[in-house]
């Protein structure tokens, strides 16, 4: 081999040894990245240092809910409960769950982006913000005036994402098949609970809506895409406009004992 040859293929060699190093050196960072963002939510996580609006610090948060009773910066602190919130948080305590969390949310949360309101929990994504909503069969049947009956009830709270849209008629075909055609389906129209009808069955106003510790046991329908969420827990309404409350998914399940459907877009 001629001796340019010779000194090319030694330069190729060094910069692929190069290359070769850099790229062991990118897998390490990752391999690092990744090992934190598997951490316990307890500690702050990448999601909680996005920007959120001017003016509205972002808050600790994460990936994990092995933990949930040690306090991060943002919870409501022991003493600060309102009434409302220790109604929710001793029914979430006699059903033997301990890893729950509130979080208090500025007054125009509502006006942020999914992507802000995201930060501002520390959530892993914005399909972890979810809603309750009580939606009402408006063609029920005259007999069918309460929510004794979980399988024909005049009333359900559908807990969905926001990333999500409701789709009535899926409710309609579940609570039709839930019947086993003994509900006819023209007996069936599932629609959005006039404001006031939703106040006085949960205790809660319009955007502060949970599906627990309402003032009348409610039947509960869960989105199945909530149970496919990763990691297993998800934000929804605290029983006040400006508070929310974190649960993992299996906690919910087996506190409420949802009906589990496909009911969105």
């Amino acid at each position: 081999m001629s001796p340019d040859l010779d000194n090319a293929a030694q330069q190729l060699e060094a910069r692929q040894t190069a290359l070769l190093s850099r790229i062991d050196q990118l897998t390490d960072r990752l391999s690092a990245i990744t090992a934190a963002a598997q951490r316990s939510w307890l500690e702050p996580s990448a999601a909680a240092s996005r920007a959120v609006p001017s003016g509205h610090a972002s808050q600790a948060g994460g990936d994990d809910l092995s933990d949930l009773e040690g306090p991060v910066p943002g919870d409501v602190a022991a003493g600060d409960e309102t009434a409302t919130q220790a109604r929710l948080a001793d029914a979430i305590r006699a059903g033997g769950i301990s890893r729950f969390r509130f979080r208090r949310v500025p007054s125009d949360y509502y006006d942020w982006t999914l992507e802000a309101r995201r930060d501002a929990l520390g959530a892993p994504s914005v399909d972890h913000l979810c809603k309750s909503i009580v939606m009402t069969n408006t063609q029920a049947p005259a007999d069918v005036v309460d929510c004794s009956n979980p399988r024909n009830s005049k009333y359900y709270v559908i807990v969905i994402q926001y990333s999500a849209r409701l789709n009535a008629e899926k409710v309609r075909n579940f609570v039709y098949d839930l019947n086993e055609g003994k509900l006819p389906k023209k007996r069936i129209n599932m629609r959005l609970a006039p404001e006031e009808d939703s106040m006085a069955l949960t205790g809660f106003e319009h955007n502060a809506v949970a599906p627990i510790g309402t003032c009348t046991p409610i039947p509960v329908i869960l989105s199945d895409r909530i149970l496919a969420l990763r990691p297993r827990y998800f934000w929804m309404g605290g029983g006040e406009v400006d508070l929310k409350l974190a649960m993992a998914v299996d906690d919910f399940v087996n506190l409420l004992n949802p009906f589990v459907v496909d009911c969105t877009y």
